[in-house]
């Protein structure tokens, strides 16, 4: 199952209160390597969606390309050019 950006942040928010609650150094320690690794997952997560529409143009103009080029060689096919 895909994780969102949010779910990522709400966790890193978590870690980051819990660092800032924290009363012993070891406990705070492990809250901000958790806060840190929630927002590493948080950024790849933005970061593959963006190539993702990147993709989605991409092969969409892609699409096009091959639609207009077939449509001109039907035309020159059957002498409409």
């Amino acid at each position: 199952m895909s994780q969102t950006f949010e779910f990522y942040t709400a966790r890193a928010d978590e870690a980051a209160a819990e660092a800032t609650a924290a009363k012993l150094d070891n406990v705070r320690d492990r809250a901000l390597r958790s806060e840190a690794a929630w927002r590493q997952m948080a950024d790849r997560v933005r970061r593959v969606e963006a190539h993702r529409i990147i993709a989605d143009e991409v092969r969409e103009a892609r699409r096009e390309t091959e639609l207009r080029d077939a449509e001109i060689r039907r035309q020159r096919i059957s002498g409409e050019v």
